[in-house]
């Protein structure tokens, strides 16, 4: 995870978190197939956990975007999880934001932003940690 510089004073920091199990990403691909993967991820996230440890790469992601869910803390937002996209830069995640999701990141203010993405056998989990502006 890229750790977010020390923020100036008058700044919030945000703390989301979230534990996926791969069989809940299996058991949604079984019951619904492409209607999963086109409501939760886009399609360059689809592309990108193709082939080796997809359902671990899919599930991360799908972790991330509950963690950034979270530290919206805004439990009635109505952006669509697609709208939260985890992308690579230098070789680290980061999240990008569109439609609502880039409105409301706007609007809390949110100055930077960093996840952290693991897996093991049976579970992913997600951190994003998001500094505000005052």
């Amino acid at each position: 995870m890229n750790p977010p510089e020390v923020p100036l004073p008058g700044h919030r920091v945000r703390v989301g978190c979230d534990v996926v199990a791969l069989d809940d990403i299996a058991n949604s691909l079984s019951s619904f197939g492409d209607r999963f993967l086109t409501r939760i991820y886009t399609a360059d996230e689809v592309a990108t956990c193709s082939g080796t440890n997809r359902l671990a790469r899919l599930a991360a992601r799908f972790a991330a975007k509950e963690a950034a869910i979270k530290a919206f803390a805004q439990p009635d937002s109505s952006f669509v999880p697609n709208e939260i996209e985890v992308v690579t830069s230098d070789h680290l995640p980061t999240l990008r934001f569109t439609g609502s999701a880039a409105r409301l990141a706007a609007e809390q203010r949110w100055l930077q932003v960093s996840v952290s993405l693991t897996h093991a056998d049976c579970h992913a989990a997600a951190v994003v940690v998001v500094v505000c502006a005052g």
